[in-house]
């Protein structure tokens, strides 16, 4: 979907940090976190919630109350009688809440859209169906998160086995693999340097409340130190295969948020934040699907999509982010579009921080923004796979 007067301001998108599963944020409800976390980044913008008339959630995994949605968001941060929708569409939740959020604004409807986004894939709940003809009536039960990445009920295959599928089919060795997987680690280790000046642009602390006193998240919590030795050391995780568990990623706590406008209204946010006025515009959108059972191919599609309704190829990129919960996924987008692994991910990617699901995206998209305004603008990607071999995509231009 192409677009051609909508905006993100260039700091007006950004991310918690990501906690592994079972972690500091296990026990903290995820809309709870994104009311807080959403507040005070508005707040430190300068930007009221009364004056966002749009409102859209991207939360892929059920939570106490989640029934009322958006409204539980905007009413909370003051936003007034302003909802919206709340969107699921699995690891591609960012993208069709910023293609949502981005058509509001590109039809006049609103003047300002937010996305917020969010998920705890820690004590995913269990779901439970009744069902009056099994013995007993004993219900139907799924865990909603560790289910899904054990079967896909279409093709009866693992996630890990769309990746298996993918390698083999384009011949990629183990040892590609692991090089990728360790390149992506020394790119997120460069993130850090300079007491983390990169990621202190685009991210937000969560808060943990507690009895006696609060706590706070403000770095990446549970990424495993990781040398190449050591990936070469691992077993694949299905016995003849290349995929370990180092070349792929962790489930993860986090939220993230951006915000849309117009050009005038975006230079105006962009420059009151002290970022020079500069601007990210939004070009197109893309969605896609691979044939069943090979999900890491997606993206491609996806990209090809919105780089086409941009009018633009992959030639004329000059920043890619991605989310790729296997390795294997950006050698695949690599060898398609003819993109250097190397100017891929510059702050690492979702593969070494790890992948709350909805939020996962949009923080790849703030680092993308932030990798091209570093560079003093340019044309930007983000591409990335999910559930069902399916894939989402966003291309921006940023103008300094």
């Amino acid at each position: 979907m192409k677009f051609s007067n909508t905006y993100i301001p260039v700091g007006y998108a950004w991310s918690t940090p990501f906690a592994k599963w079972q972690g500091p944020l296990a026990e903290l409800n995820s809309l709870d976190m994104a009311v807080d976390v959403t507040g005070r980044a508005l707040t430190e913008r300068g930007l009221p919630a009364e004056r966002i008339t749009e409102w859209a959630l991207g939360m892929t995994v059920p939570q106490p109350t989640a029934f009322f949605g958006v409204t539980l968001l905007s009413r909370r941060l003051g936003a007034g009688d302003h909802a919206g929708p709340w969107i699921a569409r699995a690891c591609a939740t960012s993208a069709a809440v910023l293609e949502h959020s981005a058509c509001q604004v590109e039809s006049g409807a609103h003047e300002t859209a937010i996305g917020v986004l969010t998920d705890r894939t820690s004590n995913g709940p269990l779901m439970l169906y009744a069902s009056q003809r099994t013995p007993s009536g004993a219900p139907v039960t799924e865990h909603w998160v560790n289910d899904p990445m054990k079967l896909d009920p279409t093709t009866g295959q693992s996630m890990n086995d769309t990746a298996e599928n993918t390698a083999a089919d384009a011949g990629f060795s183990r040892e590609e693999l692991d090089d990728l997987t360790y390149l992506r680690y020394e790119q997120y280790q460069s993130s850090l340097t300079d007491d983390r000046a990169v990621q202190r642009r685009y991210m937000v602390a969560v808060r943990v409340p507690g009895r006696k006193a609060d706590t706070w998240v403000e770095e990446d919590h549970g990424i495993f130190p990781m040398t190449r030795e050591g990936l070469e050391r691992l077993k694949p995780v299905k016995e003849g295969g290349v995929v370990t568990f180092g070349g792929q990623t962790h489930p993860a706590d986090g939220a993230a948020g951006f915000v849309l406008t117009t050009a005038e209204r975006a230079r105006e946010l962009s420059h009151s934040y002290g970022r020079e006025g500069a601007t990210a515009q939004v070009l197109a959108t893309g969605f896609s699907r691979a044939e069943p059972a090979y999900m890491p191919k997606a993206p491609v599609g996806a990209a090809q999509r919105a780089l086409q309704d941009a009018g633009l190829s992959a030639a004329d990129v000059d920043v890619v982010t991605t989310h790729n919960p296997f390795a294997v996924n950006d050698l695949w987008l690599s060898r398609e579009l003819d993109i250097p692994l190397e100017t891929m991910n510059p702050y690492g990617s979702s593969l070494i921080y790890g992948h709350p699901q909805g939020p996962t995206g949009a923080r790849a998209i703030a680092e993308l923004i932030e990798a091209l305004h570093a560079r003093g603008g340019g044309v930007g990607l983000f591409t990335g796979c999910a559930a069902g071999d399916s894939g989402g995509a966003v291309v921006v231009r940023v103008d300094g």
